[in-house]
């Protein structure tokens, strides 16, 4: 911790000692690192702007992450603007290189702050780094303001949905609990987190089991459909093996027959499927059924 300490004050005190640049030095310095990949170039560039990562880091301090990562990630973004810096814009390179800082330790925060992934949109960022601001903003000029109100005008000034708010405003409310913490009963006795989390989805033995049937199942209708005629085939299909089976009525019209006469060629195709099914596997009746 003293080191740690120790080394950010050398920092901070390089970065203050650093002379400021003026608009042409920058041009030069930024050019010259763009065209020629002058390092020296860089590094001047870089160690005059350590200020500005430094003011742009201590706002985000309250995120409870250590400031020196933070003025790291910060200086990682820095030197991202430098390879993108463009000196014929006529941008002040301090201005442009802020937001790089700026996006480079958000990204860092939303990717340490929890072990649950956050912030992956756009307005799920503005939810994260804005909501206690706003929140704080909001009952500081109405004391009685009900949650819901409140949740209500935050969502409203960040232009996301309330739903939102209040999933964000829980997500920051609470640390990370740990699945394989310890839960002490009444007894005394003390079990995982994880072991009451209860799911009605099937083991994974059982899925793979159920998936090598029905493909096994399936291979076996296809080898019987063979011993059908091309009409048996075309009734069968449409009857049985469609979401909504057709009706005799409308397949009948379909085929140029009576309703009766497509009942009488799909009992004796399902016959014939049958005894086929039967001759391959004898032991599976049950699946014909």
């Amino acid at each position: 911790m003293t080191t740690s300490m120790s080394t950010r004050r050398q920092l901070v005190k390089a970065a203050m000692n650093a002379p400021y640049l003026t608009r042409e030095e920058e041009l030069e310095l930024a050019t010259r690192w763009r065209q020629d990949k002058d390092v020296a170039a860089l590094e001047r560039l870089s160690l005059a702007h350590m200020r500005l990562v430094i003011a742009v880091a201590s706002r985000f301090r309250n995120f409870g992450l250590p400031m020196n990562d933070l003025i790291q990630e910060g200086h990682v973004g820095l030197l991202e603007a430098a390879a993108r810096f463009e000196p014929e814009r006529e941008v002040r390179f301090s201005t442009y290189a802020t937001w790089w800082i700026r996006a480079s330790i958000q990204d860092y925060i939303l990717r340490n702050w929890s072990i649950v992934r956050g912030g992956t949109s756009s307005t799920q960022k503005a939810l994260f780094f804005n909501l206690r601001r706003l929140r704080a903003k909001l009952s500081s000029n109405r004391v009685d303001l009900p949650e819901t109100e409140l949740h209500r005008q935050i969502a409203e000034a960040i232009g996301v949905k309330t739903a939102d708010v209040d999933l964000m405003n829980a997500r920051l409310s609470g640390p990370d609990t740990s699945l394989n913490a310890p839960i002490i009963d009444s007894d005394g006795s003390s079990a995982d987190r994880q072991d009451f989390l209860i799911s009605d989805a099937p083991l994974p033995d059982e899925t793979v089991s159920e998936n090598i049937d029905s493909e096994r199942q399936r291979r076996w209708l296809r080898s019987a459909m063979n011993v059908l005629t091309e009409r048996e085939r075309k009734i069968v299909s449409e009857r049985r093996l469609t979401e909504e089976g057709a009706t005799l009525e409308a397949l009948g019209a379909k085929m140029g027959i009576s309703k009766e006469r497509v009942r009488q060629i799909e009992n004796r195709a399902l016959e014939k499927l049958r005894e086929a099914l039967l001759k391959a596997q004898p032991d599976r009746l049950a699946l014909t059924r």
